[in-house]
């Protein structure tokens, strides 16, 4: 038996609506897919990208980022976040996490926000580790306080909610969503940015089609261009996909949350395992992490020899050559991170997934825990 990290759930709508688009019926996804999205999530403006990443660096774009510029962003996150700061020649500043959520440390932030007060910090992106939310309200205020833009990397956040409101919905200046995330690969891609502000989502929609202005009483292929843009647009298949993707969610998600009881039930006593903490109800489980004490990788390892494939979120971004060697980063500069980084392992949870699967990964689990010394 082999227990993959992650399969695509493949379902009837999808087939349909990926046949209307091969039949070239009149219907545009994309367009269909944003207004859906609207609704789902109780936004008010939204914008499909081509992928999560596209969905990030447009966000970036929309907030006139420019070089020299200043994005706080967490340690423990996946390079995408940082990558598309550096790529406007803009500086991400990694800040340490909290030892239980993973997430970015919010008395670090505001301190390092408090000590920083300058016109190159832009933005602050704050990534879902898990879809579990840090407290957004005292995030928000931070952004207000400090004068920064609240950019919130929900690749993991897809349908979870923070006080009964969906992510996406509770006050962010732009939120960041990605349809086939970090070893979830799915057979579409796709993200979306979503935002309160109709001022952000124009610049956005300008810049995603290389800021190529039509004159609507003019002839279709007489244009301008007004700004320096890209192609981040959406394909009318991925959108087609993803809308039946949207259609499950919330039912995709019940089950997920049903795993993870499954799993918390039965490792909360297993030797040298540690089962996620959880500071809300509202936690969507989108990624199950344990703590191993000790020879995380070993105990990896012997997962897959026995068919269960698991994940990483994340290796610190100070740990990749890259940023250690331009900004002259050290192992122990977040010493959180570096503690979490040793220890943790995502566990396969999707929805796909049926009981004797779950209890398949949990015996592999158990067996291998009572080996250890």
């Amino acid at each position: 038996m082999k227990i993959p990290f992650y399969k695509y759930e493949s379902s009837r709508d999808a087939h349909s609506n990926v046949s209307d688009v091969l039949d070239d019926e009149d219907i545009n996804q994309v367009d269909e897919l944003e207004s859906e999205f609207l609704s789902y999530i109780g936004a008010d403006f939204a914008l499909a990208t081509s992928s999560g990443t596209a969905a990030l660096h447009l966000a970036m774009l929309a907030l006139d980022l420019k070089r020299g510029d200043k994005v706080v962003c967490s340690v423990n996150a996946h390079p995408s976040v940082a990558e598309v700061v550096r790529h406007f020649d803009a500086e991400p500043v990694f800040i340490d996490i909290d030892s239980d959520t993973y997430n970015i440390d919010l008395d670090k932030l505001e301190s390092y926000l408090e000590d920083n007060r300058a016109k190159k910090l832009k933005a602050v992106i704050v990534t879902h580790i898990a879809g579990q939310c840090v407290d957004l309200d005292r995030l928000y205020r931070m952004g207000t306080v400090y004068d920064v833009k609240i950019v919130e990397d929900a690749s993991e956040a897809f349908g979870a909610t923070y006080k009964g409101k969906k992510i996406g919905s509770t006050g962010a200046d732009i939120v960041c969503f990605n349809f086939s995330p970090y070893l979830k690969k799915d057979i579409c891609s796709g993200g979306m940015i979503v935002s309160g502000s109709q001022e952000i989502i124009e610049r956005a929609k300008l810049l995603s089609s290389h800021a190529m202005q039509v004159n609507s009483d003019a002839l279709e292929y007489i244009y301008d261009v007004t700004d320096i843009g890209f192609d981040y647009s959406m394909s009318q298949l991925d959108a087609a996909y993803i809308r039946s993707k949207l259609k499950e969610q919330d039912k995709n998600l019940k089950r997920v949350k049903e795993i993870a009881q499954m799993y918390n039930e039965a490792l909360k006593s297993v030797e040298h395992i540690a089962i996620p903490a959880v500071i809300s109800d509202e936690h969507p489980y989108s990624l199950y992490i344990i703590k191993v004490d000790k020879n995380r990788d070993s105990f990896a390892l012997e997962l897959k020899k026995g068919g269960v494939e698991v994940g990483l979120h994340y290796i610190p971004l100070h740990f990749l050559s890259y940023y250690k060697t331009k900004y002259s980063l050290k192992i122990n500069s977040f010493p959180t991170a570096l503690r979490v980084f040793q220890q943790v392992m995502s566990l396969p949870i999707y929805a796909k997934m049926q009981d004797k699967d779950v209890k398949f990964v949990i015996e592999t689990i158990k067996s291998i825990s009572h080996t250890r010394v």
